[in-house]
């Protein structure tokens, strides 16, 4: 036997142990998936996302008051213990614009929300604290940005339909967070003010505000 054909005798058993080793791997994987409490390659997530940025707040005129959108890049990690990232684990990046409002709701507003003076001058107004909705996530501009997934991964992802679901989540639990210290409540019960004295000063009134008794 040459010695060129020795040494490619060694890389081709070098190569049928490492797809050896590989395909075991993947065996037990899939043996583990059917019995998950004996699984020694749990997996485990790790959010790595970014701080949301507020893009912008808007003035509105109305009992929906004040308007944010958001931007926040959602970056999932999934580790395999006791495997490296190329086998087994994923990592995606994901972009998610949502808008929050916030509102202040005079639906429930009671008989002495509005006291008007003796003289007619005065009106005294009690508005109920300002809310924020849920967060609106504008799924046309959200999109999975980058993602990268290990054999094992690969392997489920041909028998599996995609599900972004996650994603969404994330992405209005960390917007929905980002809104409650964004300033938009304040916003909001501000414009409201704004917007009830522009109505009643016309007709004579000075007004004044008190907070709600509920």
């Amino acid at each position: 036997m040459t010695q060129e054909s020795g040494t490619r005798s060694r890389l081709w058993r070098i190569l049928g142990v490492l797809m050896a080793v590989v395909v075991l791997v993947l065996a037990v994987m899939a043996l583990t998936s059917f019995l998950p409490k004996l699984n020694p390659f749990a997996t485990k997530e790790i959010d790595r996302s970014g701080p949301v940025l507020l893009k912008s707040i808007k003035d509105l005129s109305q009992y929906h008051a004040a308007a944010g959108e958001f931007q926040v890049v959602i970056d999932l990690e999934k580790d395999v213990k006791l495997l490296p990232d190329f086998l087994a684990g994923s990592r995606a990046l994901f972009v998610a614009y949502g808008s929050v409002n916030a509102f202040v709701d005079f639906s429930g507003l009671s008989g002495d929300a509005l006291t008007v003076s003796p003289d007619r001058t005065k009106v005294e107004v009690r508005l109920p604290k300002a809310q924020l909705d849920k967060p609106n996530l504008d799924q046309q501009r959200s999109y999975l940005f980058a993602q990268r997934q290990g054999i094992w991964d690969r392997f489920k992802s041909l028998f599996e339909v995609a599900d972004q679901s996650q994603f969404y989540q994330l992405g209005e639990q960390k917007i929905a967070e980002a809104a409650q210290h964004a300033g938009l409540i304040e916003r909001a019960e501000t414009n409201t003010r704004a917007m009830l004295v522009g109505m009643l000063r016309p007709l004579g009134y000075d007004v004044t505000f008190a907070a709600s008794k509920t």
